[in-house]
């Protein structure tokens, strides 16, 4: 049995968190069946992250990332086989097909991804405009700005 939170007095009481508290409610909402492939996601520095997912049995050709908005899909989609004598008696490494997304937060990108012995590695960094970076404001009193030269305009002064 899977506990609901009611997140209405949050919407309530909070401004611009609209996105957030929505995916929250979705998350509580949806019960997560595929659980395939593994994966880690590893916060390897103040604005690095890193996903690492198992995808034994495909090859890199065999798996596609794209990034549209705020959300990373990874897809893997295996090649056919061509026919061959040999005949499995047991088949344990996965190799199906699989779609899995996630929800990045604002100004994430993409910056590495690589692949390596069956397993894939995304590498992942926040990169906040300069423009949206805290920057100090400095502060001004009123001895301050009586001491400043107030510029003056003058004008011509004409013979009469």
């Amino acid at each position: 049995m899977r506990a609901t939170v009611d997140f209405a007095p949050l919407f309530r009481s909070s401004v611009g968190f609209d996105r957030m508290l929505n995916a929250l409610d979705l998350a509580s909402r949806i019960p997560t069946v595929d659980n395939w492939p593994p994966y880690d996601i590893v916060k390897t520095g103040e604005d690095d992250y890193r996903i690492d997912m198992a995808v034994a049995g495909l090859a890199e050709n065999d798996l596609t990332i794209t990034q549209e908005r705020n959300t990373l899909v990874v897809t893997g989609r295996k090649a056919q086989e061509p026919q061959s004598a040999a005949e499995y008696l047991h088949r344990g490494i996965a190799g199906r097909e699989f779609e899995r997304r996630f929800d990045l937060a604002e100004h994430m990108k993409v910056t590495d991804a690589h692949f390596e012995n069956g397993l894939l590695s995304i590498t992942l960094k926040r990169e906040i405009p300069e423009a949206m970076k805290p920057r100090r404001i400095a502060i001004t009193s009123s001895t301050t700005r009586a001491e400043e030269a107030v510029p003056q305009i003058e004008a011509r002064k004409e013979a009469a």
